[in-house]
């Protein structure tokens, strides 16, 4: 296999986490990727054998605005000091990848300055997608082009010229030949030109025979990106959406269902997706769960589901961040790591703890995936001799499952013995498990901490639906409106406690019939 079928990623915004000032005045160089160092040995300790950071190029604002691809953004330091990073991280048995910005440039890249100044006569004029002297923009430029979102900061590269193609080929083997990466993200791969990534596929594999090239896609049939010609891999998005909105909503069948269809489609054996439940574009896994105890499962699910699982820098401390205002600032914060180890929160042993027993178990990496029992709380498969169980009810489930032999809880320490081809389950409320089959030579995992864990399941009896006879309403929940239904969330909300405002702001944002439905029937 291929190291990176084979790892678990650990993803670092560096602009944020480094402190770095928004804006680039290209003035004095400072050296902030160096204090970036210290992270190695944690995400070591997390059981990470890959980096993701980026961007790291020189550019005017977030990153993705590169103004040169061949120097390292001076607001955090130098060639030389990515050069040492990257050898500081492959010392400690990390692979590195970084990211690519193909589709655009920013204003100050030299090509887009020459159009600017030169006009018509830029040699550079057929860099750039769709100029247009008859037109302008809200920079006055006396010209239009074609950009990235909507954002004339973003102007679009003309991939089918070959000019611009062997331009950014050879900035790429630059970067291999100077910092020696093992890979790259594609920002944007979604609206990237099909040839250009063919090219770069042959192009990176020539460089480096195991050259991993993953792509930013969000919606859409992910095949087309991911497979033997284009691209190794693409993110997860449909996977994202399901693992927090399957718990929010207590319905594993949007998981479930999400494995099936890219299985169907090829996904999954051998073209490995990036799974992820947060990044530097989305809010924080602890901010989007509205049962903090589903952090647990979420992250069992991350990491046992076919894909290459990815943990975004902080969230295995279980920091919060929200889009605020139209700014990804909170997402992309400056933390200090020693004052988050001081912590010692429950998160972070979790994450360490799936950390080691993927490294630990192969099946987890190209097991063949079976679906063995699901509802709307319960969810279990298999993972090759490997079988995984979560519960998003605050009660204890049981799973009876065709099986034989002994099997031990990876993060409980609770063992468990089939008896005439029936293995009895039972996991706490809100919990996740990994069941390894006990044989000689088999790793011993240390359980986790009572307070990492779920409390120990009791007695694991069958719950009634919640039904109006047991908590009269004024009509049928069916035929009620979404203010009604938000309404009945608030009320089993407080019977069960203290409604703060982050909990009444949560629910009146919530305007989903089918999801507020869902969410008054998981009250027992």
């Amino acid at each position: 296999m291929a190291w990176y079928e084979e790892a678990v990623f650990y993803h670092i915004y560096p602009l944020g986490l480094a402190g770095a000032p928004e804006t680039n005045d290209y003035g004095e160089v400072v050296h902030r990727l160096n204090d970036l160092v210290p992270w190695i040995d944690h995400i070591r300790s997390l059981g990470c054998t890959g980096l993701y950071i980026g961007p790291l190029f020189e550019s005017s604002s977030h990153g993705y605005d590169t103004t040169d691809y061949r120097k390292v953004d001076s607001r955090l330091g130098t060639n030389e000091d990515l050069a040492r990073f990257v050898a500081q991280c492959h010392a400690a048995g990390i692979r590195v990848i970084l990211d690519g910005v193909f589709n655009h440039t920013g204003r100050d890249f030299f090509a887009f300055r020459d159009l600017r100044q030169n006009r018509e006569h830029s040699r550079y004029l057929h860099w750039y997608c769709n100029v247009n002297f008859g037109g302008n923009n809200e920079y006055n430029d006396g010209f239009s082009y074609e950009n990235w979102g909507g954002y004339n900061l973003l102007a679009r590269l003309n991939l089918r010229n070959p000019e611009v193609r062997d331009y950014l080929l050879d900035a790429v083997r630059f970067w291999v030949e100077t910092f020696d990466i093992d890979g790259l993200r594609l920002d944007t791969a979604d609206v990237l030109d099909f040839d250009f990534m063919r090219s770069l596929r042959e192009f990176t594999r020539r460089l480096k025979e195991d050259f991993w090239l993953m792509g930013e896609v969000i919606h859409g049939d992910y095949a087309r990106w991911a497979n033997g010609q284009t691209l190794n891999s693409v993110t997860n998005y449909h996977l994202h959406k399901a693992l927090y909105s399957a718990h929010n909503d207590h319905n594993y069948f949007e998981i479930a269902h999400t494995v099936k269809r890219q299985m169907d489609a090829g996904l999954g054996r051998g073209i490995l997706l990036y799974s992820f439940v947060d990044n530097h574009d989305v809010e924080r896994i602890h901010t989007k769960l509205r049962d903090k105890a589903h952090f647990l499962p979420v992250h069992v699910l991350l990491y046992a589901l076919p894909g290459i699982p990815s943990i975004y820098y902080g969230s295995e401390f279980g920091i919060d961040g929200r889009k605020e205002r139209g700014s990804d600032a909170s997402i992309r914060p400056c933390l200090d790591l020693e004052s988050l180890r001081r912590q010692d929160g429950p998160c972070l042993e979790i994450v360490a703890a799936l950390g080691r027993i993927h490294r630990q178990e192969p099946a987890l990496w190209y097991g063949d995936y079976r679906e063995l029992q699901l509802t709307t709380t319960k969810y279990a498969f298999a993972r090759g001799d490997l079988i995984i169980t979560v519960n998003n009810a605050g009660d204890a489930a049981a799973f009876d499952l065709r099986a034989d032999g002994a099997y031990v809880g990876a993060l409980s320490g609770r063992r468990a013995e089939a008896a005439g081809g029936n293995l009895h389950l039972e996991i706490g409320g809100n919990g996740g498990e990994i069941w390894i089959p006990q044989r000689e030579g088999r790793p011993d995992y240390a359980p986790l901490r009572q307070e990492c864990r779920n409390p120990e399941p009791q007695a694991a009896t069958a719950e009634p639906e919640w039904t109006p006879e047991r908590a009269p309403m004024a009509k049928p929940l069916e035929e009620m409106s979404v203010e009604e239904l938000q309404a009945e969330v608030l009320a089993r909300l407080a019977a069960n406690g203290p409604v703060t405002d982050r909990m009444r702001r949560e629910v009146h944002e919530n305007v989903y019939r089918d999801s507020l439905l869902n969410w008054v029937r998981s009250f027992r």
